[in-house]
């Protein structure tokens, strides 16, 4: 009878202890003296990069506890009133241990949950990196201080070296951490700053696991290849429609010639402007061999839109939606204006963002094809 009743306060104990088995607990220490009351946030970053708050609690006798659900890995800041800086967690089941200095929060240490024992590495290592660009950055301006051009160009060579070395590191950490939520997130600042071949991105992605696939920041990837996928150089052109100038609806699959080009500018853009002389050129000398431009306008104003035309002397097909990065260039992946996609008559890609004598060429070399 003692061991059962034994072993049914044993049971009670571990429910009591782990009343939330879905929740997180940040249990964090300050070194150095902090007046009780003052206050500390958690924050997240929301989707337009900015952050937001997701919890305030307050410091009393050096510690603070920060306590909720942890539905999915993510990575959140503890920010604490009137001190510089801020703390980096990955939020997840369990008990997030935080010790720090007063006075540099960005070297706390965070332990006691998987992810965040995996962040800490990989901050380890990152940190080393950043402490040697602050010597290199502080050498540097000694030798333009002093006139030496030789240092200046040989720490310049050196800053360039150690941004590659940083780079590799980066990679060799998410190859080798499939299961770090780190890892996915350097491989979507990869993605989106195009800083590795896409084919090679897909292959890292693929190797992550479920767990991590299963994340907000995976799912993002996940659709960032596919439409990737869908505008690569071989694919199917996707099909679209919008207003012309004169407010007719004008699609893709109807503005197709012999050769295509889709042309994604604006009138706000410099280096679409800058570039359209060269289109002309090019649309004036093959137009009636069966070369086909269609414009698309992320033009704000249907004003700047038709007056960009005008001014340019851009005489093809036109549409636009006039609602700036719309459906249209989320469909293309275009994130960055100039963008072009020249197809052939079936509608299929076959060259991407070329400008200058390289568009020239190609037109030349593909209306001599036909």
């Amino acid at each position: 009878m003692r061991k059962v009743i034994l072993g049914l306060f044993a049971t009670a104990l571990l429910v009591s202890c782990n009343s939330n088995p879905d929740g997180f607990s940040i249990e964090a220490t300050v070194n150095g003296e902090i007046e009780n009351g003052t206050k500390v946030f958690l924050k997240k970053i929301n989707e337009v990069n900015q952050p937001v708050d997701v919890d305030t609690t307050t410091v009393e006798n050096g510690k603070f506890v920060f306590k909720g659900t942890a539905d999915s890995l993510d990575l959140q800041y503890i920010f604490i009133d009137k001190l510089q800086g801020n703390i980096p967690v990955m939020i997840e089941k369990g008990t997030i241990d935080v010790v720090f200095q007063k006075d540099s929060l960005g070297f706390a240490k965070v332990e006691g949950t998987e992810q965040n024992e995996l962040f800490g590495k990989f901050l380890d290592n990152s940190r080393s990196f950043s402490k040697r660009a602050m010597s290199m950055r502080s050498d540097f301006e000694k030798a333009r201080a002093s006139g030496d051009l030789a240092t200046q160009e040989a720490l310049q060579a050196e800053s360039m070296e150690m941004q590659e070395q940083a780079k590799n590191f980066e990679l060799t950490y998410i190859k080798e951490n499939p299961n770090a939520y780190v890892s996915v997130l350097i491989l979507e600042r990869v993605l989106m700053s195009k800083g590795l071949a896409e084919d090679e991105i897909s292959k890292i992605y693929e190797a992550f696991t479920p767990e991590i696939k299963s994340t907000a920041t995976a799912k993002r990837i996940e659709k960032q290849l596919s439409l990737t996928k869908s505008t690569a150089i071989g694919s199917k052109a996707p099909d679209f429609s919008a207003p012309t100038p004169d407010g007719k609806q004008l699609a893709l699959k109807d503005a197709l010639g012999k050769v295509t080009i889709v042309d994604f500018w604006a009138g706000w853009c410099r280096p679409c402007r800058a570039e359209n002389p060269n289109l002309v050129r090019v649309y004036n000398k093959y137009k009636d061999s069966g070369l086909s431009i269609l414009g698309v306008s992320l033009d704000k104003t249907k004003e700047e839109w038709t007056g960009a035309i005008a001014a340019d002397s851009l005489t093809w097909n036109h549409v636009s939606n006039v609602q700036y990065f719309d459906e249209i260039a989320k469909l293309y992946n275009v994130r960055a204006i100039p963008a072009m996609f020249i197809l052939d008559e079936n509608g299929v890609i076959i060259a991407k963002d070329l400008r200058g004598p390289e568009l020239e060429s190609k037109i030349a070399e593909l209306m001599g094809n036909i």
